[in-house]
């Protein structure tokens, strides 16, 4: 147990899904607590922007282009993490496409497909190289974001939904076989988040009264609420817990 504090000095941390959204807050946050930050996501513009952000906030971070699905990408990327670095001691797991679909009976196979890779294939791959390079050093900590829809179903994102319940299975299946190396899987299960990526889902008045209305603390979540479960998994404080979701959802699952 180190000291009550969420200090990252000198860890190696992977965000996935760090050009925008949750995960840039992530990736800042783990920064600002001086975390040597890695980000990836698939579009080479969006990380060129955040690096400049992170630049003007007195933040140094590595952006490197990967589409998690991809095996080659991954694996390239994590040649780089080895020869750069050696080690890697935290891997948030950010990386999720969540679009609007009609009923899952009516989906069409290309799109589940694509759903299901992002989502689950994308975790599965970027762990498993993640687990080698952790297992080199004293172990470490990942932690998957996924959503109270992968546990309660959810109109307009079946296939999302069902795909972050893999998620979370995979999180306890992984938390069960590493816990004799000293890495610890966890997850976080955000329900609906006011960022620009879910908008579709509480931009309009009526919709949102909607939403809240079905949560205890009157408020959809920010992102900063997803941020401080993220880091508290991530840290020293969390040594003992493996194969847990935290849900942030201000009480709807209650």
């Amino acid at each position: 147990m180190g000291e009550w504090n969420f200090d990252m000095t000198g860890k190696v941390v992977l965000v996935t899904g760090g050009s925008r959204g949750i995960g840039k807050d992530i990736a800042l946050a783990m920064a600002e607590l001086g975390a040597k930050v890695i980000i990836c996501s698939r579009k080479q513009e969006g990380l060129d922007e955040v690096t400049r952000e992170f630049k003007n906030k007195g933040h140094e971070v590595i952006a490197r282009a990967t589409h998690i699905a991809k095996s080659e990408q991954v694996g390239a990327l994590f040649q780089f993490l080895g020869e750069e670095y050696g080690r890697l001691d935290i891997l948030i797991n950010n990386v999720g496409m969540n679009i609007m679909t009609p009923a899952v009976a009516d989906v069409e196979e290309g799109l589940w497909d694509k759903i299901i890779e992002t989502n689950l294939k994308g975790t599965f791959l970027v762990s498993s190289h993640a687990v080698k390079l952790m297992r080199k050093g004293n172990g470490g900590k990942i932690v998957n974001i996924t959503t109270v829809a992968a546990r309660k179903a959810a109109m307009g994102m079946g296939v999302y939904g069902v795909a972050k319940a893999g998620v979370e299975m995979l999180t306890r299946v992984l938390a069960v076989e590493l816990a004799s190396d000293h890495i610890n899987v966890n997850a976080v299960a955000p329900g609906m988040v006011k960022t620009r990526f879910s908008k579709p889902f509480w931009g309009d008045e009526s919709t949102l009264k909607e939403l809240t209305g079905t949560i205890p603390m009157g408020r959809i979540a920010e992102k900063a609420d997803v941020v401080g479960a993220v880091l508290y998994l991530s840290s020293d404080l969390a040594d003992y817990i493996t194969g847990q979701v935290i849900s942030v959802d201000g009480g709807a699952l209650a």
